[in-house]
């Protein structure tokens, strides 16, 4: 068996680091004791590997819950997650020994869906309104676990009002050796000292990483030596654009800003765009914004020579100047105190392109059902269906039933959110026809049965064939000429 699943901790209480956090955990989880709670989900914030997905099973274990969990490798679209978590989240429930698990005696389920973060690709078309419901209306305890809070709450806003977040850290090298050392002697494994050190430093607070190393150097091994310590690589660590800013604008070392943008997965470009929205709010200085564009001015430079020759090899130029040279523009010792501003270029672009991914599939529907090109469509036919939709509830039902629109698609047409009342209320009138339709053919087969007039039309056909015989037995043939 992986290590990393046969000393999983079974309890909150040997989960590595983060005391904080697993009380504020387990304090949330048994506030479901005297009822619901105000914020009926959690959600726990953190780097992979640090516990987060853990510390949910173990707290589930801890109380006596039953388990619901999705992650990123099942199905999680609308039709899905209304199916497992909504429906779950409702009604009660067996336990895994078959035992009926009363929500009203305090045997409850925990959902967690895992991932949450990456919840809005394609394949998870619809899922937006579906985890905001679940977020307020779920009547058993529900954790979403996310590596990117941000990217979740700018899609799902009850995601950052209606929910309690728990960020985790990562945990200390101290904590790391202390668990290393304990699945070691439990292994039969011996180590020279200063082994584990180097496995917990290297593995860069990620302990899932660090059982790992630890298990792959005992591979056929009863004693790790030093030098066999020494081969494990260290953790890819990668920094983010904010601490990158950070020290760009807000270091006295060049040089740090200079390195660290080579931990950062981006590009000169990007970085560009970064500096250039912070720029003006980060020096305060008039002197140091001046310099400060200068520099900007200069990569800007660089980067055009990269885009009309194709020679990439300005983009260090770029890099240094961009990094190393804001940071030498600032003279003075004055500049902001505030949060880092995310570009908002970058916030546009996105925005604009979730529209432009709606808009190219309403176009494709409108193309298929009328037979024409999805350009024809979106050009001479989607301005008038938008008007359409926006003024004729008629039509607008009919075109959601005949195009097979999706929330977010009609939302595009009529310019409201997916999850808002007229869009909610076009699916309900769709429901509630549908429901109307199931006792139709009853009605239309007894009507049927009494306007069948079968034996009316076959009489005259029997009577002409009747008379028609005498006819043939009067007719000469060819024996009487």
């Amino acid at each position: 068996m992986d290590w990393t699943e046969k000393y999983r901790p079974q309890s909150l209480d040997d989960v590595i680091g983060n005391p904080g956090a697993v009380n504020t955990l387990r304090m949330w989880a048994e506030s479901w004791n005297n009822g619901i709670p105000d914020k009926r989900a959690l959600v726990l914030i953190g780097t992979p590997g640090i516990g987060k997905t853990t510390s949910a099973q173990a707290l589930a274990r801890d109380m006596g819950w039953s388990l619901i969990e999705m992650n990123s490798s099942d199905q999680r679209d609308a039709a899905a997650i209304e199916d497992v978590a909504v429906r779950g989240s409702r009604f009660n429930t067996f336990s895994d020994d078959g035992s009926y698990m009363d929500s009203s005696k305090g045997q409850r389920k925990l959902i967690v869906l895992d991932e949450a973060d990456n919840f809005f690709g394609n394949s998870d078309r619809g899922a937006i309104p579906v985890i905001t419901r679940l977020i307020k209306e779920t009547q058993q305890p529900l954790i979403l676990i996310v590596n990117d809070f941000y990217e979740l709450s700018r899609k799902c806003s009850a995601a950052k009002t209606d929910t309690v977040q728990i960020t985790f850290q990562k945990p200390k090298a101290p904590s790391i050796v202390k668990a290393l050392a304990r699945i070691a002697q439990n292994e039969g494994i011996t180590v020279d000292p200063g082994v584990l050190d180097v496995v917990a430093e290297r593995a860069g607070g990620d302990m899932r990483a660090a059982v790992r190393n630890l298990e792959s150097l005992s591979l056929g091994q009863t004693h790790i030596t030093m030098e066999m310590a020494e081969e494990v690589s260290y953790r890819d660590k990668r920094s983010d654009m904010y601490s990158l800013m950070a020290a760009i604008f807000r270091s006295d070392d060049a040089m740090k800003a200079r390195e660290l943008m080579r931990n950062v997965d981006t590009d000169p470009p990007e970085v560009e765009l970064w500096v250039d929205e912070n720029l003006p709010y980060e020096y305060l200085d008039k002197g140091d914004l001046v310099r400060g564009y200068e520099k900007l001015s200069r990569a800007d430079i660089y980067l055009g020579r990269v885009s009309r020759r194709q020679y990439f090899g300005f983009w260090s130029y770029a890099s240094d100047t961009l990094t190393a040279g804001v940071n030498t523009a600032r003279m003075s010792s004055r500049y902001s105190h505030d949060r880092l501003h995310f570009p908002s270029y970058l916030s546009k672009m996105s925005r604009s392109k979730t529209v432009r991914t709606l808009r190219k599939s309403v176009d494709l529907k409108i193309a298929m059902y009328l037979h024409t090109s999805t350009k024809r469509a979106d050009l001479d036919v989607l301005p008038y269906v938008k008007q359409i939709v926006a003024n004729d509830q008629e039509m607008r039902v009919k075109l959601t039933e005949e195009l097979l629109l999706e929330p977010e698609e009609l939302g595009f047409l009529m310019d409201k959110k997916p999850d808002s009342k007229d869009v909610k209320a076009v699916y309900a009138i769709i429901t509630d026809k549908a429901k109307g339709s199931e006792a139709a053919p009853k009605k239309t087969s007894s009507k049927k049965k009494v306007e069948e007039p079968p034996a009316v039309t076959a009489e005259p056909v029997k009577a002409e064939a009747k008379t028609a015989e005498p006819k043939r037995k009067n007719q000469a043939s060819l024996f009487d000429f």
